[in-house]
Formats: C-alpha cells, structure tokens, sequence
C-alpha cells in the first residue's frame, strides 16, 4: 500500500521552497528550526527522493523537488477549497500576515476581531516591518498578504484609504522645545522606511537644518524619544498618542501615504482571499 501524504509535511515544504531557508520556515509554521527539518525528511522518505539542496546559505529545489511543488501547491489549495465548500464551520486554513507597526497597533486589533468572530478556524501569523521590507518578503513568497504603504495616493483601484503623516514633539510648537544648536533633532522610523524619506525630503525642500539623533523601525521607541522632548518624531496622525502634539508650522507640511493590500503571487487559499476582502471592505471605516 502506498504512503498518504501528510498534509502538514506538505505546508511545511511548500514554505520552504519559497523562503529558500528552514529558519524562516520555521518561524512562519510556527516550530522549530529542527522540526522543520524532520519534517522534510519525513517527505523526502514517503516519496523515496530528494526535494532539496542543502548549503550554508539555505535550500534550494532538486529537480525532484521542483516537479513536486506544483503538485503539492495544488493538493493544499484543492484541501482547502473542499474545507471551505463541505464544512458547516466556514474557513479553515493558515497565512503569514505583514503590516508596518503604526498600521499593527491602529488598525490590525479591529480588523483581527471581527475578521476572527466570523472565521474562527483561520490561524493568522504576523509580522511587523516596513513597507519596503514587506514588498521583499512577498515577492519572495515568504509572507502571504501585506498591507502596505505608497506614496501613489489616486490610484483608487488599489489604495484602501489614505494616511497623513505628521511631525510630532512633546510640546506644541517647535518653538518651545528650544533646541539649542539650531539643528532640529528628528527622531526618525528606519532608513528603508517610506516616513523616514517623506520627512527629510520636506525638510530638504524646505532649507530647514536637522539631524537625525535617533533611528529606529520601532513605533514605541519613536514614541518614547519624541516624549522626553529631545527630538521632534514623524509618524502616521493616526497613530499619535493623546499626550503628544502635533506640529504645524514652521515645521514643513508632509505628504499623504496610501494604503493598500498586496497578496503575494503564490498565496491562493480562500482564508487569504477572504481576509483580504475583509480588510478592504473595513479598513476605510477604521
């Protein structure tokens, strides 16, 4: 009799095969990094051949491996549209979720809960990074849906809602912070981030003289450095906490982010189509 695959062992290695490491199939399955490995080897023994390359740098697909992708990639999509089709509990299935950290804490809470109530049997794993970061880790198959920011705000075809940033100190102009050198000290989101770009192009364009005292892709170090009133923050209007201000002029005026949702090529499961439409049915109210 011939060996039933696990569909476990299948998820696990279609994940790998996109990454292109076990590390990071590992953190996107949720096991370890040893597991992961077991689990291929598992695979690799009811097949009776080998599915990958193994180096330093990570696997890559024998050509074994390669043919059996595109089966494997079938039979889970197949799995759970039958799940989906045939079961009275609605949605079943898992996805890797990307979101930049302002949108996380905004806006992610409600969107989670309600997408939750209805569909209770759907696993969403999260990660938090910039935008650019996202667009890397979705191309490379390594994350399924994303919300991201651009700074292309009238395409209404794929922008959800639009977002103003804004500068932010401890106090309620730049006046009164009386930073001593002339220099304005920003606190800044990463350099990758599309904030960080949108802030200094404007204080470029506007002459004014900064330096970026503090770096960070970090929302509550942001937050925390702008509190002290060492330096003056950029970051989502939104996302502002009530003890914080907002500066106007003579600070310059910041542009409008547009958010959008983006699935990566390989991510076809109901549960991902679903949540997606949730989020861009909801997120214009939030």
């Amino acid at each position: 009799m011939q060996s039933l695959l696990d569909l476990k062992l299948l998820a696990t290695f279609v994940r790998a095969a996109h990454s292109g490491t076990l590390s990071a199939t590992a953190i996107q399955v949720g096991r370890t990094q040893s597991t992961v490995t077991m689990q291929i080897q598992r695979l690799e023994e009811t097949l009776g051949q080998s599915l990958f390359h193994r180096s330093g740098s990570g696997v890559s697909l024998t050509g074994a491996g390669e043919r059996f992708l595109g089966y494997a990639e079938r039979i889970l999509r197949l799995h759970d549209e039958a799940v989906s089709a045939f079961s009275d509990k609605g949605l079943h299935g898992s996805m890797v979720f990307g979101c930049p950290e302002d949108y996380l804490i905004t806006f992610f809470p409600a969107l989670l809960k309600s997408f939750g109530t209805i569909h209770p049997d759907v696993e969403i794993k999260v990660v938090s990074a910039p935008s650019p970061e996202l667009n890397r880790l979705l191309h490379a198959s390594q994350i399924d849906m994303a919300i991201t920011s651009t700074p292309e705000i009238h395409d209404r075809q794929k922008i959800v809602r639009t977002e103003q940033l804004a500068w932010v100190g401890s106090k309620p102009t730049l006046e009164l912070h009386d930073f001593p050198d002339g220099a304005i000290p920003l606190a800044m989101p990463a350099s990758n981030a599309m904030d960080h770009k949108a802030a200094c192009d404007a204080m470029d364009e506007a002459g004014m003289r900064y330096k970026i005292s503090y770096a960070s892709n970090s929302l509550t170090g942001l937050i925390a450095v702008a509190r002290s009133g060492l330096a003056i923050s950029v970051m989502m209007q939104k996302a502002v906490p009530a003890d914080l201000y907002i500066l106007k002029s003579p600070m310059p005026a910041l542009p409008q982010l547009g958010l959008q949702v983006v699935t990566s090529d390989t991510a076809r499961s109901p549960a991902i189509s679903a949540f997606g439409d949730h989020i861009r049915n909801l997120l214009p109210f939030l």
